[in-house]
């Protein structure tokens, strides 16, 4: 399946005097921020979704950019939390081996007896098995911890190594709304398996001078996983991330996204803010934790963009 690739431009180093009108970035800045592009790009009006009636199939979206530190947990967790607020039932699959997804949802690793590891390479374990309900109605929970990191070295030699997940996930797919999986960050053979059992990827990226220039890597392997494994996978939407309206350097990386991917690019932008490290410590969703935030409505945006697209 051939998909046409955008020109990725990278931005130039900023000259000092750019960084002049940077702000102390120590303190919250949760200001409401609607950036607009260039050619037109204008702040869109998204609808709430309307009820469902009827749950399931489910969209499967996978979470994934193989740098690190660009959000992927944290839109994971709240993405699914405010898709659940909108009557959408919604599992979450913990794909990394750090855990963090679990641990962000008040799940401790010393606390799980099964975990997706055991459901990839243990015969007899179902997934009813190892799913867990979170404190959000409608939002539940593929576990994981460190002992995922195995199972990369195990599928090498498995038959169909790289359709294990989409095999394992298949019995409850009927029952959810939307599935999303929190990919590690690489493109080693645990975000392939993501990749292949996909619908859709959704690719948070940092408004930070190195991420754009990542974002061709993982084309190709969207590229190759689109012709060896998974045709239909498509491109759901960039989000863009650790936006912070003050400075320089971040809007102008926000806008060469724009200009590169268009109407890829979610109008939902995640700022900067204290107040989603606060909720990994609480372990609990944005939404919950500080429902009113402009974290949360932003997520709530984005969630009304998913269920539009």
């Amino acid at each position: 399946m051939d998909m046409p690739r955008p020109y990725v431009p990278v931005p130039e180093p900023l000259d000092r005097a750019d960084h002049d009108d940077r702000a102390d970035l120590d303190g919250e800045h949760d200001e409401p921020v609607h950036p607009t592009g260039s050619g037109g790009r204008h702040r869109l009006m998204v609808p709430e979704p309307a009820p469902l009636t009827e749950h399931g199939p489910a969209r499967i979206i996978a979470v994934a950019n193989q740098k690190g530190g660009v959000g992927k947990t944290t839109s994971t967790i709240n993405l699914g939390a405010a898709l659940a607020e909108y009557g959408r039932r919604v599992l979450l699959v913990d794909f990394d081996p750090q855990g963090a997804l679990s641990i962000g949802l008040g799940v401790q690793a010393h606390e799980l007896d099964t975990t997706v590891y055991n459901l990839l390479m243990e015969r007899g374990v179902e997934v009813d098995d190892v799913i867990k309900k979170t404190g959000v109605a409608g939002l539940d929970l593929l576990p994981s911890n460190i002992d995922l990191s195995a199972a990369e070295v195990q599928l090498v030699t498995e038959v169909g190594r790289e359709q294990a997940l989409g095999r394992a996930i298949k019995p409850v797919l009927d029952r959810y709304d939307v599935v999303l999986i929190d990919c590690q960050p690489s493109l080693g053979l645990l975000t392939i398996n993501a990749l292949a059992c996909a619908d859709q990827i959704l690719i948070p990226l940092a408004c930070e001078f190195f991420s754009l220039r990542g974002v061709a890597l993982l084309m190709d392997t969207i590229e190759k996983v689109q012709d060896r494994l998974n045709p239909d996978l498509t491109i759901l939407g960039i989000l863009a991330t650790m936006f912070d309206p003050r400075t320089l350097h971040t809007r102008e990386v926000r806008q060469r996204v724009i200009e590169a991917f268009g109407d890829l690019v979610f109008e939902a932008t995640i700022n900067r803010t204290v107040r989603f490290p606060e909720t990994t410590v609480a372990g609990e969703p944005i939404t919950t934790w500080a429902p009113q935030s402009n974290g949360a409505e932003a997520y709530r945006l984005l969630a009304r963009e998913v269920i539009a697209r």
